[in-house]
């Protein structure tokens, strides 16, 4: 069996970093990733006045609480909707001035669903170009504080949460979410690790989750805490094994429940995966997993579990164009306002190779089988396009041409290597 690594988690990269700036002391982390994404909020966080210190080889160390100040130019957030969408809602709570843009890809991203709940809780925002993209100006305030928020999303996103919860904590106010869904609860459970009372209820329309800011009269402790491995990336590595029929261990992985919904279809379909704990990191569970040959079945996803693995779409998707049968994925249509639209670009790429496949309103339809696929795959620079049919070429039979391999090292420097390992069958650390 071969061990692998892939590089840190960097949903939980961010949050580390912006949570730690607001802390009462000196947080130090390691395993944080050198994705370009994971960059784009270090330098953020450096221009509003934070203290973000690069020890090397992954470390980190963060002095909180930082020292705010407007930024004299906008903040770029490069490619990053996590930057884009956290750091809002950061500047919204501190009540100072700034202005966020970013890439021509970020640029199209959907912004009202942080923007308009804000402007509820009475923060001074607006766009400055077209309705609901960036770039977004934050105008401070002069007086008085933020607004209790008792708010329904109409996307269930961890992003929406996270924007919401760091308005509230910086503008100590009080915060209810009412969601029908359970995205991943990143932000919760490091916020309750660093002791804030963030409260998390199950109910039969979905979770609740409470924040009592205007009575929390405390600061966050720092924390200590290695990132753990990002399962979303690792995803690309087990879909490679599973076609390729290699054995792999991919250690120091995050085993968060919120975001195994890809090992639980994986299992669904007869794949054998196991993902063993060994411990935890703020609050975020870790683990090892396993992959071993398996004999696969077709699948069927719903809008329930899609939160839960909207990152690792497109690799059970390319897995699923390998497997007899036809699988279905639906409730899926936030695929459509990531770095590209993912759901087209995913039907076409794969018609384009041979494979059947339908584009649904919120999802597609792929019809699995073992003919040989050849062709060259249009990626529009999104990161996960570029891995999901990297993996997907080295399946037997299939000589796949990505036509952007650089675009990886948004969130994961290195793939191709680690990809090698996979193929050659060897352990290359």
């Amino acid at each position: 069996m071969i061990d692998l690594r892939v590089p840190g988690d960097k949903s939980v990269a961010h949050r580390f970093l912006i949570l730690a700036t607001l802390a009462d002391g000196e947080s130090n982390f390691s395993g944080v990733p050198a994705s370009l994404d994971v960059g784009s909020t270090i330098a953020c966080l450096r221009e509003l006045g934070a203290t973000v210190e690069d020890r090397g080889r992954g470390e980190f160390r963060v002095a909180g609480p930082s020292s705010w100040r407007s930024p004299t130019k906008p903040l770029d957030c490069g490619n990053s909707g996590t930057t884009a969408r956290l750091l809002t809602g950061l500047i919204a709570g501190l009540g100072i001035e700034a202005e966020l843009t970013g890439d021509s890809s970020l640029l199209l991203r959907p912004m009202d669903r942080i923007v308009y709940p804000l402007q509820a809780m009475g923060a001074k925002l607006s766009f400055v170009d077209r309705p609901d993209r960036l770039p977004v100006r934050l105008e401070g305030r002069s007086s008085g504080g933020l607004r209790t928020l008792r708010y329904r999303p109409r996307v269930s996103s961890a992003q929406v949460r996270a924007a919401l919860l760091l308005a509230a904590l910086a503008g100590r106010t009080d915060l209810e979410i009412l969601d029908r869904l359970r995205p991943r609860d990143h932000t919760e459970r490091i916020l309750r690790a660093m002791g804030a009372p963030v409260i998390s209820e199950g109910q039969a329309s979905g979770e609740r989750i409470r924040f009592p800011g205007a009575s929390w009269d405390r600061g966050l402790q720092p924390i200590n805490a290695k990132v753990p491995g990002d399962l979303s990336s690792a995803a690309f590595l087990v879909v490679a094994a599973l076609l390729t029929r290699t054995p792999v261990r991919i250690r120091e992985i995050g085993a968060n429940p919120t975001r195994t919904g890809f090992l639980r279809v994986l299992a669904e379909m007869g794949a054998q995966v196991d993902l063993t704990e060994t411990g935890a990191q703020a609050g975020e569970p870790v683990g090892d997993l396993s992959v071993e040959a398996s004999a696969l079945r077709p699948f069927v996803v719903d809008e329930s579990l899609v939160p839960q693995l909207i990152d690792e779409i497109p690799a059970l998707v390319v897995l699923a164009s390998r497997v007899e049968g036809v699988s279905v994925i639906r409730g899926a249509s936030e695929l459509r306002v990531k770095e590209s639209d993912r759901l087209a670009l995913l039907v076409s790429n794969l018609r384009a190779l041979g494979v059947g496949c339908e584009e649904l309103s919120d999802g597609l339809r792929v019809h699995g089988s073992s003919a040989p696929l050849n062709g060259v795959v249009r990626t529009e620079g999104d990161h996960r396009i570029a891995m999901a049919f990297g993996a997907l070429g080295v399946a037997p039979g299939c000589a796949i041409t990505v036509d952007n391999v650089e675009c990886v090292d948004v969130s994961f420097p290195g793939f191709w290597e680690t990809l090698t390992e996979v193929t050659s069958g060897e352990d290359m650390q």
